[in-house]
């Protein structure tokens, strides 16, 4: 039976770079997945690119591509990847002008597009979920709709010789189910096939998280080092069950316990996790350790996709600006308590308008409600202060009062840092299929 590698080489935008040249160097990988777009990030992106039409891509692709693209042709090992974001055709142009740089003749990249649809959604029908109305009657300013693409046009770009895919918004796992489709010749209504496929992506997808990183809890769930932690390569059959491992000489595991983490990861129900290719059946799964960091996954199945494609809409909602300061010593919280307190008065002092305002001492009640702990006084807190707003300039006065604590405030303040930024949110609907346009640009080193 046929079987190919597939590796992860990011599980998120900032991930570490170290891990995917490691499986690159000796993985003996066929495909590296480089998996970099979160919900909220491409509406960011999407701002970037309204800024400059030549950004809007990760800010980390050219030092990946940097890193891995001459050892990736040396060794036939294809790259996938969603760091197109907003702006794919300047990724892979991006990637071509490394390529050339680093004398890579022949290197074919594809940008496969169609996911922005800020142009096709209808104002008067298309319904957003979590504000309970039409696009028409969104009251906010929206930056940026992406719908989440299935395997089809990175399977396509696969048959088209693509070396390296770049995608904007794609399904997480999709990723990592194109290339399966692509290899062992997967029809797309081949339902059971296309959920395993799908299990296997929706099991990689967080790179280091099922090899170890997250799971560690020293004590309880101990993870040997960490540092070098390696990330997961998936070892696929053509009947689409696969053995989760990693390279050995690295740190982190991969065991039933975190292979089952993994499993349960942002999955509302396991019977029906609903992806653009299918809807995968998780219900029956089944996972065995087969030996040192090898674990058997089967058992995966599916049901026919909805037709619809979750549409991510970006938009404006609000500015936030924040201080923090330091208190330390005898009465540090007594200090910190009286610092807030002062700050709340300032704020309605100097009559700015907020529409939310948080508070809060470090260490004391920044995460958990102070009524759940069970500490003595510590002797050192960090207040953070945060007032959400309706512009840049009110915000900007929220760093300025912290600031002014150094001397009109509680003694022994220090460590005083300001910010303010533009919050942009996101809010969700479906869109039928039949409205999307995927294609890809292929260009070439």
């Amino acid at each position: 039976m046929k079987t190919i590698r597939i590796g992860t080489g990011a599980g998120f935008s900032g991930d570490r770079i170290e891990p995917a040249v490691e499986l690159a160097e000796r993985g003996e990988i066929d495909y590296l997945v480089f998996e970099c777009l979160a919900e909220r990030t491409i509406a960011l992106a999407q701002q970037a690119k309204m800024r400059d039409p030549g950004a809007g891509f990760d800010p980390l692709l050219e030092r990946r591509m940097r890193a891995v693209l001459a050892i990736c042709q040396k060794k036939g090992i294809r790259i996938i990847s969603n760091m197109g974001a907003a702006n794919p055709v300047a990724a892979a142009k991006c990637t071509i002008d490394i390529a050339r740089e680093l004398g890579l003749k022949g290197l074919r990249v594809a940008a496969v597009q169609g996911d922005d649809v800020l142009d096709v959604l209808a104002s008067d029908t298309f319904f957003i979920d979590e504000a309970d109305c039409v696009l028409g009657d969104f009251e906010k300013q929206v930056v940026s709709a992406n719908a989440y693409l299935g395997a089809g046009g990175i399977v396509d770009a696969l048959a088209a010789g693509a070396d390296v895919i770049l995608t904007g918004r794609a399904a997480d796992p999709s990723m990592f189910l194109a290339p399966q489709i692509f290899e062992f010749g997967w029809k797309m209504d081949d339902w059971t096939k296309l959920g395993r496929g799908t299990l296997v992506g929706h099991l990689l997808e967080c790179g280091g998280q099922i090899t170890g990183g997250y799971f560690a809890d020293p004590g309880i769930k101990d993870v040997p080092d960490l540092a070098h932690l390696g990330f997961p390569i998936a070892e696929v059959g053509e009947d689409g069950n696969a053995v989760i491992t990693k390279l050995s000489g690295t740190g982190g595991c991969v065991t039933e316990a975190t292979c089952k983490e993994q499993l349960l990861y942002e999955v509302h129900d396991p019977k029906r996790y609903i992806q653009p290719d299918v809807i995968a059946d998780f219900s029956a799964v089944k996972i065995a350790e087969i030996g040192p960091d090898r674990v058997a996954i089967s058992g995966g199945n599916g049901l026919p996709k909805t037709g619809s494609l979750k549409v991510s809409i970006g938009y404006v909602d609000s500015c936030v600006g924040e201080g923090q300061i330091s208190y330390a010593g005898p009465g540090a919280v007594a200090r910190g308590r009286l610092a807030l307190d002062i700050l709340h008065q300032r704020l309605e002092l100097a009559n700015i308008q907020s529409q939310e305002i948080r508070g809060e001492l470090i260490g004391m009640n920044s995460v958990v409600p102070e009524s759940t702990t069970s500490r003595d006084d510590p002797a050192e807190v960090r207040l953070r202060f945060v007032v959400r707003t309706n512009d840049l300039a009110s915000a900007a006065r929220i760093g300025e009062e912290v600031e002014s604590l150094y001397l009109n405030g509680p003694a022994g303040g220090g460590g005083v840092t300001k910010s303010t930024r533009e919050v942009v949110a996101i809010v969700s609907g479906l869109l039928g299929e039949e409205h999307l346009k995927t294609h890809f640009d292929m260009m070439e080193a």
